[in-house]
């Protein structure tokens, strides 16, 4: 590594904390109501927005009624969505004349982007035309980012109120995410993008001739809207297939390090957001050091075992599918912050990836999305494992486990373990299934260790809503898009309809005032416990399957062993 890449490193950590606080503290007057300098721009465009919609704002809703409305918004997406790809021949803004979508494919698709997944088993400019790329897939990328805000909401105020089963409304928590969050960020963004060369039309594709006199076909499309949205939203996907790889997606130097940075600017903002809701901005900072600790750990091994020396490979860096314009630090800060987030994103080929640093963006995903997360989910799956870190710490002390200064009971407990077990199940059951059948067996590109990443990673990537792949597995097919898109569905909606139910139990409970006996979840001790819980719970678990996929290639790779 050399001295700009340490630079880089440090300047990136050092944007992340320094903007947390200010975009948390903006973000916590938009969802309080109070004012902030976006109420003029956009209020009157909120109003309509209810009025259109016959919404009463200040009509709140229990954790059963605020779950209803969730699902059915998702759902009427999901149709949506589905529906535009069948029917895509026949639709406007396709210039391209691109087919209907195949039925498994819009389904896995819808399903993904629904779910803020934006696993693509496809090539978006051979598959998606102008119009669903736009009206589908971007439109999704907005919502299904706000749907993870307004759970994080809900549970927040199912934390911080007391004696009540009123978490808010779904429909306004929706509404001003997107409205004074999403949009003003993204359109900025999309400035900044179009600046820097990140192509923004409605040409048709132009066919060119190559300088050895080859044809070639070079896509056009509105793409730095979506590619804005993908990355604020932690949506991630591609608006061309090779992702931000693609010099029509990722162009300069400075487009990649503002990309890795809006991955997880709101995930990391909103840490702040919640210690002000709940009345402590320590109990924010907490998560957020834990969070970064746990990356910053997976940042470090991924870098060593890329410039690690191997005589295998002739002690030459491992170059193989990265971006010669970006280098190894720059794809590996993105490999590590794309899987801590659940962006999805790349901008290099994981594939490629040593053994363990592909092992580490996989570790990743199977921690539940937590280190750092999704847009609002990853918040609230954190808080999970602070409830089972309270309720640990509660029976190695034999004291009443409490949070926030609420009691944590059975029901809490048993909703936490849900939660956590959820994702799990789809990563090994499935990856179970696959590597054992022919339909799953027949998508490889590789043999051993390495093939068993590949399925390992791609449902890991599913269940954790994450949506990059390892892109060796050919995923486009009957058995994936319907297993991957089950595992998207589980991955998302069981843990949300968990943390909803926490949200109103915790709601009812009234607060016990902090005594000397208070177990505080606001120091040092905490955020150690609550590590070791995230990696015993979230980590243990696959490590068997680890095991016999990236760990058993490190070893038999240093003795030049492949398959």
């Amino acid at each position: 590594m050399t001295t700009q890449d340490f630079i880089q490193i440090i300047l990136y950590f050092t944007l992340l904390i320094g903007l947390t606080p200010i975009l948390g503290n903006f973000m916590f007057k938009v969802f309080t109501g109070e004012k902030h300098f976006l109420l003029p721009v956009f209020g009157r465009l909120e109003r309509w927005t209810y009025s259109f919609s016959g919404i009463n704002p200040e009509e709140e809703s229990n954790w059963k009624s605020y779950t209803i409305h969730l699902l059915l918004f998702n759902l009427t997406g999901f149709i949506f969505l589905f529906l535009i790809q069948i029917f895509q021949a026949q639709m406007p803004l396709n210039p391209a004349n691109l087919p209907n979508v195949s039925w498994h494919s819009a389904f896995n698709t819808s399903v993904s982007f629904m779910t803020n997944t934006n696993w693509q088993g496809y090539a978006g400019e051979t598959t998606l035309s102008y119009f669903v790329q736009m009206i589908g897939l971007t439109v999704q990328n907005f919502v299904s980012a706000a749907t993870g805000i307004a759970v994080l909401l809900a549970l927040v105020r199912g934390l911080s109120r007391k004696s009540t089963d009123q978490l808010g409304s779904f429909w306004t928590d929706l509404t001003r995410s997107t409205l004074y969050v999403l949009l003003p960020l993204s359109i900025l963004f999309s400035v900044v993008l179009v600046g820097q060369g990140v192509v923004q039309n409605f040409k048709t594709y132009e066919t060119v001739q190559t300088v050895q006199g080859a044809t070639q076909v070079i896509p056009q499309g509105p793409a730095a809207s979506q590619i804005a949205i993908k990355q604020i939203g932690t949506n991630g996907g591609g608006y061309f297939n090779a992702n931000s790889a693609h010099p029509f997606e990722n162009p300069t130097p400075l487009s990649n390090f503002l990309e890795m940075l809006m991955i997880l600017l709101i995930p990391a903002a909103l840490t702040y957001t919640y210690g002000k809701m709940v009345g402590s901005t320590r109990q924010g900072w907490t998560i957020f050091t834990a969070m970064l600790i746990l990356l910053l750990i997976g940042l470090s091994i991924s870098l060593y075992a890329e410039y690690s020396s191997n005589a295998i490979f002739g002690k030459l860096p491992l170059m193989e599918g990265k971006e010669t314009r970006f280098g190894i630090t720059n794809s590996i800060l993105w490999s590590t912050t794309t899987t801590a987030a659940s962006n999805g994103s790349v901008n290099a080929m994981h594939d490629s990836l040593s053994p363990l640093a592909g092992m580490v963006a996989m570790i990743n995903l199977m921690l539940g999305e937590v280190i750092f997360g999704g847009v609002g989910a990853g918040l609230y799956g954190m808080v999970i494992f602070v409830i089972l870190t309270v309720f640990i710490a509660g029976l190695m002390v034999g004291r009443t486990p409490e949070y926030l200064g609420k009691k944590i009971q059975k029901f809490e407990v048993q909703m936490a373990i849900i939660a956590v077990l959820a994702p799990n199940l789809v990563i090994l059951l499935f990856a179970a299934l696959a590597s054992v059948t022919a339909p799953g067996l027949t998508g490889l590109n590789n043999a051993g260790p390495h093939g068993l990443s590949e399925i390992l990673y791609a449902y890991s990537s599913a269940a954790g809503n994450n949506g990059s792949a390892f892109a060796g597995l050919n995923a486009n097919t009957v058995f994936y898009n319907l297993t991957l898109g089950a595992g998207m569905l589980i991955g998302r909606f069981g843990i949300i309809v968990p943390v909803l139910a926490i949200a109103g139990s915790m709601a009812k409970k009234n607060i016990t005032p902090t005594s000397a006996g208070t177990f505080h979840t606001d120091n040092w001790l905490f955020l150690g416990l609550l590590i070791a819980v995230i990696l015993i719970v979230g980590g243990l678990t696959h490590f068997p399957a680890l095991s016999l996929g990236p760990i058993s290639e490190h070893l038999l790779m240093n003795k030049g062993i492949t398959f």
